[in-house]
């Protein structure tokens, strides 16, 4: 760059993502500390505050951690050894800000409180509840889904099971083998969840010939605020973005059968993931054509089938009510989702607004539709930018909507960075070879 000539926001942000990564790791843990305390401090679940006081000290010595790496640094005497990396931050953010809240709340739901209509007393969010009961349903009656219409009384939010039919097999180890404090605790859902997420993660990398993980790949998938709280308080939807991953490394090792299958089980498990198939297909046919599109299209098509099907035959009706209605804020009970986002703040106008939210979600779908088929992706970290894309603009613009739900491109965003990294060291070894 010439002297005096002033540097683009663009270009000076790309300089501190690579080349002066320290102060915005210093940025990124303040601003990650902020939002910790604040629901410490201000939030009414009592998992959530749990969760923010422990989140809290882990930002904090991660912070605390990079401002000496950034001092030491600009002194010109970096320190060396295993306290000099960039992951002691990270580190402490995994122990202290998600393995540990998790074990403190999972212990303490042995006092029996979560049923309880006291949101302050909660030591896991209502979807692990629910899918630990539609897990023994699913046992009992061959459905984890109850007809809302015949419980003899008005049905309620909790009455409902807004996953698929996959979805109860993280609640199967508690329903066989629960039942004393230690095997409930060991079966926590929590604990399903954040295994499957840890394996499907490990598979990922295995499929992508075990890059170094960038830290900022694992800053954004792991050590955002969405994913610690999610893995102490809740858990699902890591599980759900584990097996996305898993099926966008198989599409991107050119592995479309696989990859249809991983699909047919995460689509199967929540309906959103289906929202990935249209992207990871494009990246079949852009890398392999039109045959192998195809046969991933049948696999997907007739693993859906083969996973949907038999609990669908068991009571259509409450397998659309809960599955398709209640997600979609059409159910017997409105769907709780009503984060303030943009979608839900048009929304809530009232019909005309309802209107608008979904043409806008429309003109999102379509706009990305257009993207995919002109120019369809053909590595896996171009995937990964059009799946974070397409999360967001549903999460934001959807009339029925969680915040939380933003984990999703987040950490989509953070695969995007570790699947460039890992097609830039294939690059560079060719090159050299």
């Amino acid at each position: 760059m010439v002297r005096g000539t002033p540097q683009r926001p663009g270009g000076r942000l790309a300089q501190y993502w690579t080349d002066r990564p320290l102060p915005l790791d210093l940025a990124f843990y303040l601003v990650c500390c902020g939002y910790a305390l604040g629901v410490a401090l201000t939030n009414e679940f009592y998992g959530y505050r749990v969760w923010g006081n422990f989140a809290t000290a882990a930002y904090g010595l991660a912070a605390a951690h990079s401002g000496w790496l950034l001092l030491r640094a600009r002194a010109g005497r970096p320190p060396g050894g295993r306290f000099g990396s960039r992951w002691v931050g990270l580190g402490a953010v995994g122990l202290l800000g998600m393995l540990a809240p998790l074990g403190v709340l999972v212990v303490r739901r042995l006092t029996g409180a979560d049923w309880l209509r006291t949101p302050w007393s909660w030591s896991a969010q209502p979807e692990v509840w629910v899918i630990e009961r539609s897990a023994s349903l699913l046992l009992d009656n061959g459905t984890p889904y109850v007809d809302v219409t015949s419980l003899g009384r008005a049905a309620e939010v909790n009455d409902y099971t807004p996953y698929g039919p996959v979805m109860p097999v993280f609640g199967l180890p508690r329903a066989l083998f629960g039942g004393s404090p230690l095997a409930d605790a060991l079966t926590d859902a929590r604990l399903m969840f954040l295994a499957v997420a840890a394996v499907c993660v490990w598979l990922t990398l295995r499929l992508l010939g075990n890059p170094p993980v960038p830290v900022r790949a694992a800053q954004l998938a792991v050590a955002c605020p969405l994913t610690a709280l999610t893995s102490a308080a809740a858990g699902p939807d890591l599980a759900i973005l584990g097996l996305i991953l898993v099926g966008g490394a198989l599409a991107a090792r050119d592995r479309p059968g696989a990859a249809a299958v991983v699909m047919a089980v995460v689509a199967s498990a929540k309906l959103t993931a289906l929202l990935t198939a249209p992207v990871l297909a494009m990246l079949v046919f852009g890398r392999l054509g039109g045959r192998a599109l195809g046969r991933f299209l049948l696999t997907l098509l007739a693993g859906c089938g083969l996973l949907n099907l038999p609990v669908l035959l068991v009571d259509p009706h409450a397998f659309v009510e809960h599955v398709v209605l209640f997600p979609a804020g059409l159910g017997e009970v409105t769907s709780p989702a009503a984060s303030p986002l943009p979608g839900y703040l048009i929304a809530s106008t009232g019909a005309a607004g309802q209107a608008v939210a979904f043409v806008l979600l429309g003109g999102a779908a379509l706009a990305i539709a257009v993207w995919l088929l002109r120019r369809p992706p053909v590595t896996g970290s171009d995937a990964m930018l059009r799946i974070a894309i397409g999360f967001g603009a549903f999460i934001l613009l959807t009339p029925a909507t969680r915040f939380g739900y933003l984990v999703y491109p987040l950490v989509t965003l953070g695969a995007m960075v570790c699947f460039r990294a890992a097609e830039q060291r294939e690059t560079a070894q060719a090159t050299s070879s």
